[in-house]
């Protein structure tokens, strides 16, 4: 059984991994033209993505720059949180073992 705050913490982590997902899959629509980024609501959804997920991408972008078009970011950011996920999920035991 988790700790309530280690359980918190992967909650929000697993909720950060789909807004990651959300904010790749709409940046593709808008790209392929499938979806007006000139309509209100869909310009509300692109501000609250971009807020929640830039800071965190500008991060991961001044170590890796994009290259030739291709902004890796949201994978490196996918790949801690699932690092994270599982680190966690492996730590708690050893912590009840009293290691």
């Amino acid at each position: 059984m988790l700790n309530p705050i280690a359980y918190l913490l992967l909650q929000v982590l697993d909720i950060y991994k789909w807004i990651v997902i959300a904010a790749v899959i709409v940046s593709w629509l808008i790209a392929f033209n499938v979806i007006n980024s000139h309509n209100n609501i869909v310009r509300s959804i692109l501000r609250i993505l971009w807020a929640l997920t830039e800071p965190v991408f500008r991060q991961v972008r001044r170590v890796i720059p994009p290259m030739g078009g291709l902004d890796l970011s949201p994978l490196i950011v996918f790949l801690v949180i699932a690092t994270l996920e599982y680190a966690m999920t492996q730590w708690q035991p050893l912590v009840e073992l009293g290691w």
